[in-house]
């Protein structure tokens, strides 16, 4: 029998939901390649993904619920069957209700899966049920915040167009690891001659497709971008018919804020030479097209959001917003595609229940609260590993009286602390519609292989929570086809004209997104330089958390070339190309600390200690360490993980994480 080839959607938490083709042996995958037609992804993926069928069939996989046996974290499970795993889930639940109310009970899940059902199909669950509700902010919602203060609605640039640019700014973004397909359009555009520059913290991967590298001081982007704003005004470089026509507030943000931000003072901040910062803004204005590709990691420290707004009035006073290969690509606006409330429901709930900020679990587990949490269900995340100060989280999951479900694909790190462990499918095994937030595309995904083992999907396992429970409501008796099939019945002005037949076939098609940005949709419809909403009306510099903290080392959380936050932890040859969990140190603060390459260390603060082994490298400038990807503590050399250094304080909007923004000091062993 031959096998057979199948379409499909990489599910993880990266901007471009490539296209995948998978291979098929009976109910194997046996081979996941990129799909050569996705208008984006061309064919090609991320060393993560080019093996997934690996992930989908690693020997870790669990196969059949569990009942925890031993004490929490001990990792001693017994096999139990999904009735009775229904069966004492919903029966705890019911005696929580009846003793502490709904709001006892937290849901705990962000982008494990990106598809839309998948992901989001817990929300009518727990507002049906009347459970507290999270604030799902972990990632970039300080990003968001800080677009939107300047530019409201308008939809970011096609990032395909970066292609027609003749300067590209790399602004706080390692697109090796998290923007991969993005490099194609940068390599088109270095092909016709434009320069490329890269804005980061340390030398990342990324530095070898830049022309030039800044490093810059952690958390002092804004003060960079205004100093390039300065430098504009005084020499007369700007494009005044376009302020004048297009901007709202520029001469007042003139007068009161750029005469402060001098290049000598924006060095003092950002640890740039004033040559460097006169240079970058005389090759910014000369461009005809200047494009700025923003990160997120940016946003995460305390002023996270006011430097994504600083950044984002840079294109207007040169004029790039709407000429084409120019402006700023924080990310694509397809929010608008899916009316993702019929998923959601949040008609369902009978009254507003409390809000919990996923970045605060720590302290909602272990502070008490009205009610207490007397309950966690997980899906699609490992907190004991991605969520701020691990301390903190992992001793409210040890805590006695809480009741932990959770649903996962393998033993995770919060997995190990469950009183129930439901097995979990793959995205191969279940039915999905995804879009992107680096592109402008959606794809529609069946499962292509059965369940392994008795793994089933977040959607099957809510439907057979909700009649455990006695929710009557229709909506849980449906299949995810059937939901997927009701939203693309749902008209929507992204999705009109587009290819129903190619996208029912699993391609990729794009909606129909206006992407010209000669229209703003803001409230003034201009760029609002000056916004009257906001508590700062005007940009400024506002300083990190951290920018003078008792400690001398700041620590960077990044991204891994080959691991996604805590995902393919399972993948053995993934943590082999890894080598080992390594804190990056500069030189000159390693003699500084008679700590030597290749031992083991210990960074600490307040919060915690982990243990790394120490990689000496110049790619870190003097005051910054640099952690790769977030391990299992399987697999670390110590009892924690880096987020055991990461406080739980939040960004100065949009209540995100603030991952970048903390400090620690290192010492042997």
């Amino acid at each position: 029998m031959e096998n057979s080839l199948h379409r499909s959607v990489c599910p993880y938490d990266c901007p471009d939901a490539c296209g995948l083709l998978v291979e098929v042996a009976g109910d194997r995958a046996v081979r996941v390649s990129g799909d050569p037609h996705h208008p984006f992804t061309r064919g090609t993926l991320c060393a993560k993904m080019n093996r997934y069928e690996l992930t989908v069939h690693s020997p870790r996989r669990l196969t059949t619920p569990l009942l925890r046996s031993g004490p929490k974290g001990s990792g001693s499970f017994t096999p139990i069957s999904w009735d009775e795993a229904i069966s004492r889930i919903t029966g705890r639940w019911r005696g929580i209700i009846a003793e502490f109310g709904a709001e006892a009970i937290l849901p705990y899940s962000y982008a494990g899966t990106m598809g839309i059902v998948q992901r989001n199909c817990g929300h009518a669950f727990f507002h049906r049920m009347g459970a507290s509700r999270l604030e799902r902010s972990i990632c970039s919602p300080a990003k968001s915040a800080g677009w939107r203060a300047v530019m409201g609605d308008t939809p970011s640039v096609d990032p395909d167009e970066v292609a027609e640019s003749d300067l590209v700014i790399l602004w706080g973004i390692n697109a090796a690891a998290t923007s991969v397909h993005f490099m194609h359009g940068v390599a088109a555009a270095k092909r016709k001659g434009a320069r490329v520059w890269l804005i980061d913290t340390y030398r990342t991967p990324t530095a070898a497709a830049a022309d030039r590298t800044i490093l810059i001081r952690p958390g002092s982007d804004g003060a960079l971008a205004l100093g390039m704003m300065h430098i504009l005004r005084r020499d007369g470089l700007m494009d005044r018919e376009f302020i004048a026509t297009r901007v709202q507030g520029f001469d007042e943000f003139a007068a009161r804020i750029l005469p402060d931000y001098t290049p000598q003072r924006v060095s003092s901040i950002t640890g740039i030479e004033v040559a460097v910062i006169e240079e970058l803004a005389l090759a910014y204005a000369r461009a005809m097209a200047p494009f700025i590709r923003l990160g997120s990691g940016l946003s995460r420290y305390g002023n996270g959001a006011m430097t994504v707004r600083t950044i984002a009035c840079l294109p207007a006073l040169v004029g790039a917003y709407g000429r084409r290969g120019g402006g700023c690509f924080p990310d694509t606006s397809t929010g608008g595609a899916f009316a993702t409330s019929q998923v959601t429901r949040e008609d369902f709930m009978t009254t507003p229940t409390r809000i919990i900020n996923m970045n605060r679990l720590g302290e909602a587990l272990t502070a008490g609260g009205e009610p207490p949490v007397m309950s966690l269900y997980v899906y699609h995340s490992n907190p004991a590993a991605i969520t701020p100060d691990q301390n903190a989280v992992i001793r409210g999951l040890c805590r006695d009286g809480l009741f932990t479900v959770v649903h996962e694909r393998f033993m995770t790190d919060t997995a190990l602390y469950a009183d129930i462990v439901l097995p979990a499918t793959s995205s191969l095994e279940q039915s999905d519609i995804y879009r992107a937030y680096g592109t402008y595309l959606i794809q529609r995904a069946r499962g292509v292989i059965p369940p392994v083992g008795e793994s089933r999907s977040n959607w099957e396992t809510f439907s057979l929570l909700a009649k455990a429970m006695g929710f009557e409501e229709p909506f849980f008796r449906q299949s995810a086809d059937e939901l997927i099939d009701h939203l693309l019945s749902l008209p929507s002005p992204l999705r009109s004209g587009i290819d129903q037949e190619e996208l029912a076939q699993g391609r990729a098609v794009r909606l129909a997104v206006t992407t010209d940005q000669s229209r703003f949709l803001t409230p003034s419809g201009r760029i609002e330089i000056y916004n009257p909403v906001e508590n700062e009306p005007y940009p400024r510099y506002l300083p990190t958390h951290e920018e003078n903290g008792p400690l001398p080392l700041r620590l960077m959380t990044a991204p891994s070339l080959y691991g996604l936050n805590a995902s393919f932890n399972e993948r053995d040859d993934l943590r082999e190309k890894q080598r080992e969990m390594k804190l990056l140190m500069n030189e000159r603060d390693a003699a500084d600390r008679n700590l030597l390459n290749g031992e083991l260390v210990t960074a600490w603060n307040e919060l915690g200690e982990v243990q790394f082994y120490l990689e000496v490298s110049d790619s870190v400038p003097p005051g910054v360490v640099v952690a790769e990807g977030v391990w299992w503590r399987e697999f670390a050399p110590g009892e924690r993980t880096v987020n055991a250094l990461v406080s739980q304080r939040l960004t100065d909007a949009g209540n995100g994480s603030t991952f970048y923004d903390n400090s620690v000091e290192v010492r042997r062993g």
